[in-house]
């Protein structure tokens, strides 16, 4: 069990020709770690606005049936459309984001989800996992087809269940895996092992494939621990299917070319408040 699926993939393969010391850093960061980050990449103003959006979108989410999903004791996941989020053109348009799409993922990448994480006092550790089980073309190709960003509404202290990745571990082949997501026990003391804990800061975003082998921890303060989470593939990889983001033609109007380019998800003239549909039901009670 963890074995890597024909070991790191050759990096001279996946890093595009002539590439800056910047696109280096980033495929080779997230093919061989499975995650990087930039710090102060936003404004602490930003990452307000950010906190007061998902505080109201939480609020309405919770109002309805289907509106969020638990990920967990105490802990829950609403997905959302761009325009309930203020900041979300200049998240999107950000540079750092845009070169890390572009160079791991194509210059035709897509960006398929935009949630949120919201882990509350009481909430406890999550059963280590990936997001989604492996796709053929990372075990056959060794290739990543998805990227999931983070951005935290809040400054990360130790009491506050700081989310915790186990980094090289995305090539791990799913021996065992419940739901081709969940490795059995036995590997636990691997991940532990390997396991770095992340202390972001408002402004701070990072960077990472969802196969890498991560979960939150427990929270043991009196304050919750909203992310932001913002879903991007390769055209191919199919993760759009399992979101329900829309724009409205209006908004999508506002949009430069740059970004109108790589929205793939219905234009409508309304928004529908979302019911969720990306439920993982082995992240429902926590670890055993």
């Amino acid at each position: 069990m963890g074995e890597a699926a024909h070991g790191h993939p050759a990096l001279e393969s996946r890093i595009p020709e002539g590439a800056s010391e910047e696109v280096v850093a980033a495929v080779t960061g997230l093919y061989m770690q499975g995650v990087i980050g930039r710090k102060g990449a936003f404004s602490r103003r930003w990452a307000s606005e950010l906190r007061e959006d998902i505080d109201a979108a939480f609020t309405e989410a919770l109002s309805r049936p289907g509106g969020a999903v638990g990920r967990g004791p105490k802990r829950y996941y609403v997905e959302i459309h761009p325009e309930q989020l203020r900041g979300w053109l200049e998240l999107v348009d950000h540079p750092w984001v845009r070169m890390v799409c572009e160079s791991v993922l194509g210059p035709d990448y897509q960006i398929v989800e935009l949630g949120f994480d919201v882990p509350g006092p009481g909430a406890v550790n999550q059963p280590w996992h990936r997001d989604f089980p492996m796709p053929e073309d990372t075990w056959a190709n060794g290739r990543l087809t998805s990227l999931a960003f983070n951005a935290t509404a809040v400054d990360t202290e130790e009491d506050m269940g700081p989310f915790e990745i186990a980094p090289t571990t995305q090539w791990d082949l799913p021996d065992g895996f419940e739901h081709g997501m969940f490795p059995p026990k036995s590997g636990y003391a691997r991940y532990e092992a390997l396991a770095e804990r992340k202390y972001p800061k408002m402004g701070d975003i990072s960077a990472r494939s969802a196969l890498t082998i991560h979960r939150g921890t427990q929270n043991r303060s009196q304050k919750s621990r909203p992310v932001l989470v913002l879903g991007v593939d390769a055209p191919g990889a199919g993760n759009a299917e399992h979101h329900s983001m829309e724009v409205t033609r209006e908004f999508l109007g506002t949009l430069p070319q740059r970004v109108r380019d790589h929205i793939v998800c219905p234009v409508v003239s309304e928004l529908t408040p979302i019911t969720q549909k990306h439920s993982i039901e082995g992240l429902m009670m926590g670890e055993a």
